[in-house]
């Protein structure tokens, strides 16, 4: 399966234009201490919901530490039907190392 890579610029502009629904994949208190905004936090609790409420053919921009778990639930993703699912490459790390704007606590 080939999973799509996105870098940190085209993932800020598409937030910064709206049109992608970002997911968190890393635990819970990393995502509490800081998640780009907006960003759902997704684990086994919240996977389901996800799944049932989401438009598989939005774009997700999946992320996590360093881009390397992003890949298996982009990959997770895409076998439950979403077309538009895509990995951040570098992760939050990345995002966070370019000065990029992040969020703390659980709410977006």
């Amino acid at each position: 399966m080939n999973i799509p890579e996105i870098d940190i610029a085209r993932a800020h502009s598409l937030l910064t234009e709206g049109s992608a629904t970002f997911v968190d994949v890393r635990d819970s208190a990393s995502y509490q201490e800081a998640h780009i905004p907006g960003a759902l936090h997704l684990d086994n609790s919240t996977v389901q919901s996800f799944l049932d409420d989401t438009d598989k053919d939005s774009t997700v921009v999946v992320y996590c530490y360093h881009g390397n778990a992003s890949m298996g639930a982009t990959g997770f993703l895409q076998e439950q039907g979403f077309t538009s699912a895509s990995s951040m490459s570098g992760g939050f790390v990345a995002w966070s190392d370019a000065g990029l704007e992040s969020r703390s606590g659980t709410s977006t």
